[in-house]
């Protein structure tokens, strides 16, 4: 069994994470796990984490797996804050039927935008 001490890989990932646009290393205090999730019995974790760059002021989203000795992370640059982070955190996948309906109000738009975002007034 594998006891994950997060504080431990956040510090590792401040070494090793770099901002892909400044190559500047981040600062764990500009760092937020966002989710994670581990599973001691099997030696494995994920966790999501945003960070905002200390000198460009980009924010990138990480995803780092780590599976016994192997470590993956992928990042994003992002224009999402730490605060809409966990905010869209809270709400639920976009599902099939979501899409459909989004496509069915666009086929319906006929491309007048100032009626779209105009207030109808009621008789």
């Amino acid at each position: 069994m594998h006891n994950f001490d997060i504080k431990k890989v956040m510090e590792w990932l401040g070494y090793v994470l770099r901002c892909p646009i400044c190559c500047i290393r981040y600062r764990l205090e500009q760092t937020k796990i966002i989710e994670t999730t581990h599973d001691e019995f099997y030696g494995e974790a994920s966790i999501l984490i945003h960070s905002d760059c200390a000198k460009c002021k980009s924010s990138v989203m990480f995803n780092v797996e780590i599976r016994g000795p192997e470590v993956f992370s992928v990042g994003m640059v992002t224009d999402l804050t730490q605060a809409d982070s966990s905010r869209f955190k809270k709400h639920g996948p976009i599902l099939p039927n979501d899409v459909i309906g989004v496509h069915r109000e666009i086929r319906k738009f006929k491309g007048d935008f100032i009626s779209l975002f105009t207030q109808q007034q009621l008789p």
